[in-house]
């Protein structure tokens, strides 16, 4: 079963004094606030099958925020991909796992069934 959500956010999630920064902060504001959204992206994260398949892969929060940023700043996957690496606050908003940066494809298997269905 695929983890919903960071239960403690990290002291170094940060975001930077800068115009998105702010705007990416207060994106996150409403997400941490409304945490039933959560459920709703958890049901359409859900494997056909509905058995588990090995590995957790990313957390339910970090691909619903990613999917955010990826339609909000018109990226494509190889764009967001960039920006997650690149990027302290993008990284911050998206509540990645230290050290974990996902690839363009990781990031379009786990967010495909949030746009197509």
């Amino acid at each position: 079963m695929r983890t919903k959500r960071t239960s403690q956010i990290g002291k170094f999630d940060q975001f930077a004094p800068h115009d998105i920064g702010r705007e990416l902060a207060a994106m996150s504001a409403p997400l941490d606030a409304h945490v039933t959204v959560l459920e709703w992206a958890a049901e359409d994260l859900k494997t056909a099958s509905g058995k588990a398949n090995g590995r957790l892969g990313m957390r339910v929060e970090s691909v619903l925020r990613c999917a955010l940023l990826k339609q909000h700043r018109q990226l494509s996957y190889e764009g967001l991909a960039f920006h997650l690496l690149d990027s302290a606050s993008f990284q911050s908003f998206a509540r990645l796992p230290v050290k974990f940066m996902p690839k363009k494809s990781i990031l379009q298997s786990f967010m495909s069934p949030l746009f197509y269905q």
